[in-house]
């Protein structure tokens, strides 16, 4: 069904969104944020606003609220995006989930009685189900079974520090600013956010993985490491060289212009490849291809994209490895001070 569960909102974007399960921080909740304030204060991120659940109670009322007002649509807009719109009709569950507060099989069981009640289709169904039964224990299975040795592999030989600014948001690159912003905020983000903004710029810009595994686990709610781990070096990074994925997940800035707006509102251009006004996604994408033409070209599912190389000169490639050089000196994509 991933050709229903791969639609982008329209121009009038996704309207009225049921709004997400908050839960008001009970005593011990706010002992916790206290010490948190008191011994964190420099880290990134902010106490205030916690509304997650943090009981069995608590999990179960988020779980019926997604299964009755979201899941219906779930699958069909899992991988769009809009600007100020962190939730959508995602779950939200994976942190109940990851810290055992939900069981997955029971999870599993009221979205498939939702299907056979007739109150989400087959595809929404479908899609959530996978991810969870299907993904999610894949993930465990690929932890567990090449632990401890994955943490370090660096099968792209990645070497960048991470930019300063995925720890802020301070970036005048609209989807990432977005992102980040929201991560900070919230200590969250939807998939396709992690997969393909954050995740894939560091991808392109080249990276360090242990560094973009740190920030995963750092930033998000629902990081417990065995399912982070794999699912950045592996499914984000391409870290391990394949053995998860069967390819890296890198793309131009195009990709972001069909999954939402904000390409629009963005000082940069995903159709352009160099230029001051060219994305920095699709140049870095291109410069990805270059960087790594004779290990892509052995993957049938590159294919493709790197043929796409040969319409490149020499002066034309050296211009792309040039801005590509600009943008990790970071002279590309930190908006201007003062």
């Amino acid at each position: 069904f991933d050709a229903d569960n791969r639609k982008a909102f329209g121009s009038a974007g996704p309207g009225r969104v049921p709004a997400r399960s908050r839960f008001a921080p009970d005593a011990i909740t706010r002992e916790v944020m206290a010490t948190v304030q008191q011994r964190f204060t420099n880290h990134p991120g902010t106490v205030d606003g916690f509304a997650w659940p943090v009981t069995r109670r608590q999990a179960l009322q988020a779980l019926d609220a997604f299964i009755a007002e979201r899941l219906p649509l779930f699958g069909r807009y899992q991988d769009a995006m809009w600007p100020g719109q962190p939730w959508l009709y995602h779950a939200h569950l994976s942190a109940a989930l990851n810290l055992k507060l939900l069981d997955p099989r029971e999870v599993v069981a009221r979205a498939e009685a939702a299907y056979r009640a007739g109150d989400a289709p087959l595809a929404a169904v479908e899609g959530f189900v996978r991810q969870i039964l299907g993904w999610r224990e894949y993930v465990r299975g690929i932890y567990w079974s090449q632990m401890p040795g994955y943490r370090d592999l660096n099968a792209l030989g990645g070497d960048q520090d991470l930019p300063a600014w995925y720890w802020n948001g301070d970036t005048d690159m609209a989807c990432l600013h977005d992102a980040i912003t929201q991560t900070v905020q919230q200590g969250y983000a939807h998939h396709i956010q992690r997969l393909m903004v954050t995740g894939l710029y560091a991808m392109l810009l080249g990276v360090a993985p242990a560094q973009v595994h740190a920030w995963y686990l750092g930033m998000y709610v629902d990081a417990v490491e065995w399912v982070e781990l794999p699912n950045t070096l592996g499914m984000s990074q391409y870290a391990d060289g394949g053995l998860m994925a069967s390819k890296p997940y890198a793309a131009t800035g195009n990709y972001m212009a069909r999954m939402g707006p904000h390409c629009k509102g963005c000082r940069y251009d995903p159709a352009q490849r160099t230029g001051d006004t060219a994305c920095p996604f699709t140049t870095l994408y291109w410069d990805f291809l270059l960087r790594h033409e004779t290990l892509l070209a052995g993957n049938p599912r590159m294919a493709l994209q790197v043929k796409n190389l040969a319409r490149l000169d020499d002066a034309q490639r050296q211009t792309v490895r040039d801005r590509a050089a600009a943008i990790r000196r970071g002279a590309v994509g930190v908006p201007a001070h003062g």
